[in-house]
């Protein structure tokens, strides 16, 4: 075997080394949940109804992207919404605003699961993954409640956000807007402490 020959065989030694080190100091699928700060929102109408919304619970965990192509910051999220309606009737919309230095195109999901009622069983649970281009950031829907005169909850668990496409910084909040009906409609929004996508 040639000189030359072994250079690049040692060579490509080297490369497989460094992207194993790389791929250790990651942490990847490997480190902890990460608890985010609870909150609230009162808003009061012009009629004088008063509407809460609270979220608890949330939590993010840091995972391995699935497309594994070193573009790609992936999370997942679990939490709770709940609505404190004051015998108003609307509904509930709970998300997550996501962006990575991107304009999002081609966004695409899958959810699956059951939207309940603050006391029911189950909750919401599934993926969304975006293919991304540099510049912007979107708001993705988790789902939606309707409530009337009751109050009403949304619980997500082990929702997985993908970002695809994303050579660049990636961050999520969540955000919950509830928007009520009748004469006087109030529409109030409750967002989230941002973090990373890794």
């Amino acid at each position: 075997m040639s000189k030359f020959s072994m250079r690049r065989i040692v060579g490509a030694g080297a490369i497989t080394a460094v992207a194993a080190i790389g791929l250790a100091s990651m942490g990847a699928g490997n480190a902890a949940a990460g608890p985010l700060a609870s909150g609230s929102k009162v808003t009061t109408g012009i009629d004088g109804k008063v509407v809460k919304i609270e979220r608890t619970g949330e939590a993010t965990y840091p995972v391995p992207s699935l497309a594994n192509n070193g573009a790609g910051r992936a999370a997942e999220v679990n939490g709770k919404v709940k609505v404190y309606s004051g015998g108003t009737s609307g509904t509930l919309t709970t998300g997550y605003i996501v962006g990575c230095q991107i304009d999002i195109t081609g966004l695409s999901g899958g959810l699956s699961g059951s939207l309940d009622i603050l006391g029911g069983t189950g909750g919401l649970s599934g993926s969304l993954t975006f293919p991304l281009k540099p510049g912007q950031a979107v708001f993705v829907s988790l789902g939606s409640k309707d409530f009337a005169g009751n109050d009403a909850s949304i619980q997500y668990q082990s929702v997985g956000i993908d970002v695809q496409q994303c050579g660049g910084y990636a961050q999520a909040r969540a955000y919950s807007t509830v928007v009520t009906t009748g004469d006087y409609v109030i529409k109030s929004t409750l967002y989230g402490q941002p973090f990373s996508l890794n």
